[in-house]
């Protein structure tokens, strides 16, 4: 009944208000004293973006919190503060997003995603989501080589004319014995040039309450119990410096970042075990640099460069569990595996505008990836990747499009010797964008895409012990989408803003790359599964978002905005006996039919108020959608309330200000689980200073 009303309810709110985290892209806009110029080709593919003070007011802590309220996408978050945190969008899987720090992208050759949790929000200016990619030509081959792309833009420095110094500072804690300080120095060189230096802090006990409850398949109660979560701890680091620069016409920029942690793994809730022993250490960094420059009246170059080097250590402990009766549970293995990989990036864009309305772009890329580990019979890969794609933009009258086509080609080579290696790879894969605005005076869009795209198997996909499959087809993704815009301004009322958007999509998978369970596996373990394709998968779902900005009085400003996500993933491959007909035209796992949330932020004088919500309806834990498979929605409410106090108001001194902010996260204290047997924490509580000098 809730899910009904819901979904009956989000509908009828897109009717009347706008969409979400839009802006107007035909011009320039002044957000929170930034300035952004847009192109004429940016509205082409469809956007959603958080920014400024309303990605501040949010009760998120890292990356991936602040991603939930996107349209269209699905988090895997393994609970608490450290937790690994995944992002799925359109149902098409976490491998097939490119994620893109300040322009160039973060790769992970071993397994294919990139944990948002790693990255803090505290100075994060933009975070940009793409369905397709990205509405702009002059950029890398890479960002046309993913199904979609989130892009997180840091702050920039920004002086004024008697300031040379910004100091930015957060103390954070809370729930589960937080600690987390950290500071932003921002250094004005000289009129052309700045530096920023930013360190985070990360302490958490990640102890927390949890209820864990089973049901039968009568709908009785099988087990119901209130425990606290063990090793959930996390100790991290996170250093980031960077240089900024302008010459004639162009600009660049050199970014240093370093992460190091050691956090606890507490698992999965099964069997009636409680405690998990593994532990889990993470180095990653990374050295990167862009330069952009207008050379001639029509001709622009842009080359990006980045070297990154990304260790991790997974340690399982050879121990015997106690369940909570006290007998002997199971015992695990003695697992210490060592990964450690390299990446070399090169990048060159070149665009050159035949017309005022017409550009075309070459991009040429290498990738250089290689992966060592301390693993039985590793083969010690290494593989190159070379991108070229040729991309064209034009407008004529009040139509836009977009088209590109990616020539990919991957050379995989190993170091032992008589080990079978997959076939190199080339591919070619087109896309096709349009938009067009039927109406000279009404700011309606109506746009629509196509896109082909593919992901080769990543390394543990191929070679990771007993787990890989060295027989694996790369998997291929084509896009279809059709949406429409509306955007409309109020020069008098309460009513300032009113935006709306909509789309809706179809998706193909082919040789879609799972992990299932290997024959004679039984009770099985993390050693006992293997990669396999299927066959077909099809995706149709709806995105809208809708967004509307009041303008109560000069003191009084609030904003309101809403998601809804409908998708219907299923798994079309042919079954070839009768344990597999059940999985067919099943909902994949972990998608629900139907999600969404709600931001309700208003501003009166020196205080802000947020709400948050956050909808995910019924889902199942494999395509075989049968009540021993399912899960059930969940929703959380969360909500911060802030004031800002001016600490110096004199006028031949900066200016500075302090920040409190206190936040309330799962306000009902409902008990939920976003993957199956991991639980997530109850209410739980956050006390923000922030100090801007």
């Amino acid at each position: 009944m809730f899910e009904k009303c819901f979904c009956a309810g989000a509908l009828c709110l897109i009717l009347h208000i706008g969409s979400f985290a839009q802006s107007k892209l035909d011009s320039i806009h002044h957000l929170n004293e930034v300035t952004v110029e847009a192109n004429h080709y940016r509205e082409v593919i469809p956007v959603q973006r958080l920014e400024g003070k309303q990605l501040e007011a949010l009760s998120s802590f890292s990356v991936a919190d602040a991603i939930r309220y996107f349209s269209g996408v699905q988090i895997k978050d393994y609970g608490g503060i450290g937790g690994l945190k995944t992002v799925d969008i359109r149902s098409l899987g976490s491998n097939h997003l490119g994620v893109f720090y300040d322009g160039i992208e973060i790769g992970n050759a071993q397994n294919g995603t990139v944990d948002l949790g790693k990255f803090s929000l505290d100075f994060i200016e933009e975070i940009s989501l793409y369905n397709g990619q990205k509405s702009e030509i002059f950029q890398s081959a890479k960002d046309f080589g993913s199904a979609g792309t989130v892009y997180l833009r840091t702050r920039r420095p920004k002086f004024t004319d008697e300031k040379h110094t910004n100091i930015v500072s957060y103390f954070r804690t809370g729930s589960f014995d937080l600690v987390n300080p950290s500071v932003l120095w921002e250094q004005k060189i000289n009129k052309n040039i700045s530096s920023s230096l930013n360190a985070e802090y990360i302490y958490s006990s990640g102890k927390y309450k949890f209820r864990h409850t089973r049901y039968n398949n009568d709908h009785s109660i099988a087990n119901d119990t209130t425990a606290i979560r063990q090793n959930g701890d996390i100790h991290s680091l996170r250093l980031e410096g960077s240089f900024n620069g302008y010459v004639e016409k162009g600009k660049w920029h050199i970014k240093g970042y370093f992460y190091n942690s050691e956090k606890g793994l507490p698992g999965a809730i099964v069997s009636n075990v409680w405690y998990n022993p593994q532990r889990q250490w993470d180095r990653n960094a990374f050295v990167q640099g862009s330069f952009q420059k207008q050379m001639f009246k029509n001709y622009d170059f842009l080359v990006n460069a980045k070297y990154s080097n990304d260790y991790m250590r997974y340690l399982s402990l050879d121990i015997i569990p106690w369940d909570s009766t006290g007998h002997i549970a199971y015992q695990t293995l003695h697992i210490d595996n060592h990964f450690r990989q390299q990446e070399i990036y090169v990048s060159t864009a070149n665009k050159y505008s035949i017309l005022p309305t017409w550009d075309m772009n070459l991009s040429v890329d290498y990738c250089w990836n290689t992966l060592d580990a301390n693993l039985v019979n590793f083969v010690y890969p290494t593989r190159s990747t070379v991108l070229a794609v040729l991309a064209t933009a034009f407008e004529w009258q009040r139509l836009k499009a977009q088209a590109s086509i990616l020539k990919t080609f991957v050379f995989e080579n190993i170091r032992k010797k008589n080990a079978y290696k997959p076939d190199d790879k080339q591919e070619f894969t087109p896309a096709v964008f349009l938009s067009y605005k039927p109406f000279k005076r009404e700011n309606l869009n109506f746009r629509a895409f196509y896109k082909y795209i593919f992901r080769m198997p990543t390394f543990n996909d191929l070679y990771y012990t007993e787990i890989g499959n060295i027989n694996l087809r790369p998997e291929f993704t084509a896009q279809y989408n059709i949406g429409l815009q509306y955007n409309k301004q109020f020069k008098q009322g309460i009513i300032h803003d009113v935006n709306v958007r909509a789309d809706a999509y179809y998706n193909e998978v082919i040789d879609k790359i799972v992990a299932t369970p290997k024959k004679g596996s039984g009770s099985g373990g993390l050693y006992r599964w293997q990669m396999m394709n299927i066959d077909y998968v099809e995706i149709r779902g709806l995105d809208a978002s809708a967004q509307i900005a009041w303008n109560f009085s000069a003191d009084i400003q609030l904003n309101t905005s809403l998601n809804y996500t409908f998708q219907r993933a299923q798994n079309f491959t042919p079954p070839k006996n009768k344990s597999e007909e059940i999985a067919y035209g099943g909902q994949i796992n972990y998608i629900p039919r139907h999600s969404g949330s709600a931001i309700v932020n208003t501003a009166w004088r020196s205080w802000d108020l947020n709400y948050s919500f956050i909808y995910i309806g019924e889902r199942y834990q494999n395509s075989a959608n049968i009540r021993a498979n399912h899960s059930p929605p969940w929703y959380t409410h969360d909500m911060t309330l802030g004031k800002l106090f001016k600490l110096r108001k004199s006028s031949k001194l900066p200016a500075s200000a302090l920040k409190i902010s206190a936040e309330i996260n799962n306000l009902l204290n409902q008990a939920y689980e976003v993957v199956l047997n991991y639980p997530m924490p109850g209410r739980n509580y956050k006390l923000i200073l922030k100090i801007d000098i």
